[in-house]
């Protein structure tokens, strides 16, 4: 509960931001006094409001007498207000009927934008959904002395595919020293996911001699950075055009031009993305929390979906603060275990 608040502002509160989540229209005292059920006078609901406002959970616009929730506001509704049922993924609601058959396991990439589009379709906002990120791995590298610092890196995938990286050294390799730092990598390192490469280099590279683990972490990152090329999640963008239909902002084209920007560009999208992935279940950006979504009439509501019980993308809805939270919870939740469960088939 936010400081200050009793079980009376409290009731206030969550009945208010429910009316203005259902009519979006500023809620006054009279119209509060019958959502919340009880008896005050419309003095002691207009004195609880003040109160509200002050603490910043709510706000009266310039061209009504009414107040409306803050980010803020629906901040506390989302934290201590809300409770969304899971829904069951075998017994999805009516609305989700057909879904699994929809997401084929057959085609990744089709999945991936099969559920973009579900998620836009439902929530009638913007749905987002990362591809899956394959774990990075080499299966074979090699040294080539070049000139004076420069060194050649062949990198040889797991899958066959052949990349080739030019690091500078910050001393000159014979080409003899590169050979036993090619022979020490690939016989104790390869086949590995270069996290865990990285890992092993961080408390064995003591043990190796000063210039090979010098040049075996330079390697490392170069080979990241190549893998990275070919592994980067791709973000699927489903719906921008929903956005132009939301009463809330579909008249500020400032605001509708820089979220179109974000959808364009993905890549401030994508770390967004990416935080939510380290979290478990589903999380809520409200406003601007988030740091990314340029608007703080947007909400983002976010989950990692799992293959083989580990996580490789996040999927979500962007859309206003004031949005149904507890339908874009289960939506959003229900969605990711689905595409879980069609990529985890085999």
């Amino acid at each position: 509960m936010a400081p200050g608040m009793d079980e009376r502002a409290r009731t206030l509160l969550k009945a208010l931001v429910e009316r203005y989540i259902a009519d979006g229209q500023p809620v006054g005292s009279r119209t509060l006094s019958r959502a919340s059920g009880l008896e005050l006078s419309p003095a002691t609901i207009r004195n609880v409001m003040a109160d509200l406002e002050d603490l910043g959970l709510i706000a009266s616009p310039h061209t009504s007498a009414g107040r409306i929730p803050t980010p803020r506001g629906y901040r506390v509704f989302v934290d201590t207000m809300l409770t969304a049922r899971p829904l069951d993924i075998h017994q999805p609601p009516p609305e989700m009927a057909g879904v699994r058959e929809q997401l084929q396991p057959d085609q990744p990439q089709r999945v991936i934008a099969q559920a973009a589009q579900l998620l836009s379709n439902l929530s009638h906002f913007v749905g987002v959904v990362t591809a899956p990120r394959r774990a990075a791995v080499f299966h074979q590298i090699e040294f080539l002395r070049l000139a004076e610092r420069r060194v050649l890196v062949i990198l040889v995938s797991s899958d066959g595919d052949v990349q080739n990286r030019v690091i500078f050294t910050a001393r000159d390799y014979t080409q003899g020293e590169l050979v036993e730092a090619t022979t020490l990598l690939n016989s104790q390192y390869a086949g590995l996911g270069l996290d865990d490469v990285r890992e092993r280099l961080r408390t064995e590279v003591d043990s190796l001699r000063d210039e090979i683990g010098l040049l075996m972490k330079a390697a490392v990152r170069a080979d990241g950075d190549m893998l990275g090329e070919r592994t980067g999640e791709q973000v699927v963008v489903s719906g921008e055009r929903n956005l132009l239909g939301v009463q809330d902002f579909g008249n500020d084209m400032g605001a509708l031009r820089k979220m179109f920007d974000l959808f364009e560009r993905k890549t401030e999208l994508m770390r967004l993305l990416e935080n939510s992935s380290r979290a478990e279940g589903v999380r809520i950006y409200i406003g601007g929390e988030s740091g990314v979504v340029p608007h703080e009439e947007l909400s983002v509501v976010t989950a990692p979906y799992e293959v083989d019980g580990r996580v490789v993308g996040t999927l979500g809805v962007i859309g206003p603060t004031r949005m149904p939270y507890d339908r874009m919870i289960q939506l959003v939740d229900i969605t990711s275990r689905l595409v879980g469960h069609a990529l985890s088939v085999k």
